[in-house]
């Protein structure tokens, strides 16, 4: 049997790829001494709001997600970023997995409305990858199959400024929002009769309208 542990070294910014993507550098360790022939890694990550301090600010930004923070105790729970796997080439001991994350910047999304309502300076997003897959071992008589036990995991700390800044380069000021079609008909109709210059300067009218302010 397999004694396999998982530890994330490091997390960073793929600064090349088409989407926004990060990969995470996991230290994968052996301890029984069994030749690992290959690994398929699937790891779900987890966003655990509970680990970390909120300013008043960062409080305000979560309320749509979290209510009020009277009514934290029960609210603030974790909740699943991403699913991901990866192959992993043979190894006796231990070997470094590059696990790749992408990422999506749609508001619609849980995990991304949590993000954009944080506040960069210092702070970091409490994270818990959750470990599970097949390994393929390799032995005298042969090759075996054995299960990566469920409770496999590992917690990671990923400065938000690294986030930010992986969205700004995809995203340079923007952000985008799923609309639907006759509420898109709409608002083109309503830039097309005003005589504004795109989509943006319409939403930005009528928000102003509302009493809302834009900063």
């Amino acid at each position: 049997m397999t004694e396999l542990t998982f530890r994330v070294e490091d997390v960073f910014p793929e600064p090349f790829a088409v989407a926004p993507n990060l990969t995470a550098r996991v230290e994968v360790t052996e301890s029984s001494g069994v030749v690992v022939h290959a690994m398929a890694v699937r790891c779900q990550i987890r966003i655990d709001p509970q680990r970390r301090r909120y300013t008043d600010a960062e409080v305000d930004g979560l309320l749509d997600l979290f209510g009020p923070r009277e009514r934290w105790t029960s609210t603030l729970k974790p909740f699943q970023w991403m699913q991901t796997s990866t192959v992993a080439q043979g190894f006796t001991g231990s070997s470094v997995v590059e696990l790749p994350l992408p990422c999506t910047y749609d508001f619609e999304v849980t995990a991304s409305k949590y993000l954009h309502a944080l506040d960069e300076a210092g702070s970091t997003v409490p994270l818990v990858f959750l470990f599970s897959g097949t390994v393929f071992t390799r032995g005298v008589a042969g090759f075996g199959v054995e299960r990566i036990p469920w409770d496999r995991e590992s917690t990671y700390d990923l400065p938000v400024a690294m986030w930010r800044e992986l969205v700004q380069a995809h995203y340079p000021n923007t952000g985008w929002v799923r609309l639907d079609h006759d509420t898109l008909s709409a608002l083109a109709k309503y830039k097309a009769a005003h005589g504004l210059l795109g989509l943006d300067v319409a939403i930005a009218n009528l928000l102003q309208g509302a009493g809302e302010v834009i900063a």
